[in-house]
């Protein structure tokens, strides 16, 4: 199965703008399921809204979906609220999963989600967000529901580029799943005025098989083997 991670620039709270970025990168990845990083679709904003999933300004996800054949999973806050990922096809969007551990000052605006997994033709894809990968006990418990791959969006900053590779290897190591971790590109709220960029696939041995570079807009791309 062909998976992509994608960076987009971001512009603060725009969700129209933003979709607009994530519809253009889903056009560009030409995979079977795209991973963007956590919140991506409005910014590291605490105090963002909370993005429907009938939101209407979702169209232009929906309609590249719908022309490549892609799943994509968006970051973005979601309703109850949470940290989510919105999975956004050709027939719309559902809030697929919210974050488990929060991290912080998003307790005071958030609730935690629930360990959940979706399946895409036949692979079992265990979702998370950014601080949930530092969790050993997270990737534990995603994969004691039967997981072929790990995959997560994250916002890092740039002195911490290689902390998503090193939490990939890890749960490669301990549960031999393939990794796909999306990490913000450009800058963002939450302090994060320069993020890591460099988004990355890693397989079931722990091997790095794509790598985007720092900048907004990047995408990598690899092929989910068993």
């Amino acid at each position: 199965m062909s998976i992509a991670v994608a960076q987009p620039r971001c512009t603060d709270y725009d969700v129209t703008v933003n979709a607009v970025a994530h519809a253009e990168a889903v056009r560009a990845a030409h995979a079977r399921v795209v991973v963007f990083p956590e919140m991506s679709l409005t910014g590291y904003w605490l105090d963002a809204a909370p993005v429907s999933p009938d939101d209407e300004r979702l169209a232009p996800i929906v309609a590249a979906c719908a022309e490549t054949g892609t799943l994509a999973l968006v970051g973005a806050p979601v309703p109850g609220p949470r940290i989510g990922v919105l999975a956004v096809d050709a027939d719309g969007a559902r809030v697929a999963y919210g974050k488990v551990h929060l991290h912080g000052s998003e307790a005071a605006h958030f609730v935690p989600g629930e360990h959940t997994v979706i399946e895409v033709d036949g692979w079992r894809l265990g979702l998370a967000v950014c601080r949930d990968t530092g969790i050993p006990e997270h990737a534990a418990r995603t994969a004691a529901l039967g997981i072929d791959g790990y995959v997560a969006g994250v916002v890092h900053a740039d002195h911490e580029a290689e902390v998503h590779g090193e939490r990939a290897r890890r749960v490669a190591a301990d549960h031999g799943v393939w990794v796909a971790t999306a990490a913000f590109a450009g800058p963002t709220g939450g302090g994060f005025d320069r993020t890591s960029g460099r988004s990355g696939i890693w397989s079931a041995d722990g091997r790095r098989v794509a790598e985007a570079g720092a900048a907004p807009d990047g995408i990598a791309r690899a092929v989910f083997t068993k």
